[in-house]
């Protein structure tokens, strides 16, 4: 039998996906991240968080303020309501220095492509990306919008360990690890932004919905803002929306 979407399923006995789709899709994201906007504006009693995926809005609820089956018109009542694009994500332009250790795929990736390393960061740093999700490790950012020139499968055989700041490619997403960890995506860079500190008041850098540009930087500027990380700044700041 076909699924018809939006649909609203159980996930155990504390935590409801709304799911909009089965597939990857910039509007269907939009309005994911314009429910979950909408529900941190006007809070539901029982709902203690949400967290939001490419295509569906988890809702974690505590049941013993409310069952799901009181707490679904409610939020089928929300997602009719919640308009995508009312709250235009950030933009941030995030310094990259290209190639090097972390950057180790370059040069074979540029070679695939029939490229020169630096046609391929200049094909790389012309798109904007949207931030999907954020998943996997605290503050990983899954980004959309990788030309599609640069679409490469995984590694077949992960690397043990990869650095946090790591400017991936998978397929035909395009990511910046937020720990250090073990990966099977292919690396050309690394930012000195630190997506994920939890001593920041905002421990998180992006968020669902916010657009990011690349920008090229030496290892002079890549020293200072490195410096700039560990004393707990951002280093950046978002455009105006």
């Amino acid at each position: 039998m076909p699924v018809t979407y939006p649909r609203i399923v159980a996930c155990g006995d504390s935590a409801l996906s709304i799911e909009l789709s089965d597939g990857i899709d910039e509007d269907v994201n939009a309005r994911v991240v314009a429910l979950a906007a909408d529900l941190a504006e006007r809070p539901i009693d029982a709902v203690l968080e949400t967290v939001p995926t490419y295509r569906s809005l988890l809702v974690l609820y505590d049941p013993a303020v409310r069952r799901a089956q009181a707490l679904k018109p409610e939020l089928e009542a929300r997602l009719r309501a919640a308009t995508p694009g009312r709250r235009a994500g950030r933009r941030f332009v995030v310094p990259v220095v290209y190639g090097g250790e972390v950057g180790l795929d370059l040069d074979e990736l540029a070679d695939m492509k029939g490229l020169s390393a630096e046609e391929l960061v200049a094909i790389h740093t012309d798109a904007e990306y949207r931030v999907y999700m954020i998943g996997f490790a605290p503050g990983f950012a899954y980004l959309g919008g990788l030309p599609e020139i640069l679409h490469t499968p995984r590694l077949a055989t992960p690397r043990q360990r990869v650095e946090a700041g790591a400017i991936g490619i998978g397929g035909r997403q395009a990511s910046i690890n937020s720990v250090p960890g073990p990966s099977g995506w292919r690396y050309i860079g690394r930012t000195p932004l630190r997506l994920f500190d939890p001593s920041r008041s905002e421990p998180f850098l992006l968020h669902a919905g916010d657009r990011v540009c690349f920008r090229p930087i030496g290892p002079d500027e890549a020293a200072e803002l490195d410096a700039a990380s560990a004393a707990g700044l951002t280093g950046v700041e978002p455009e105006p929306a």
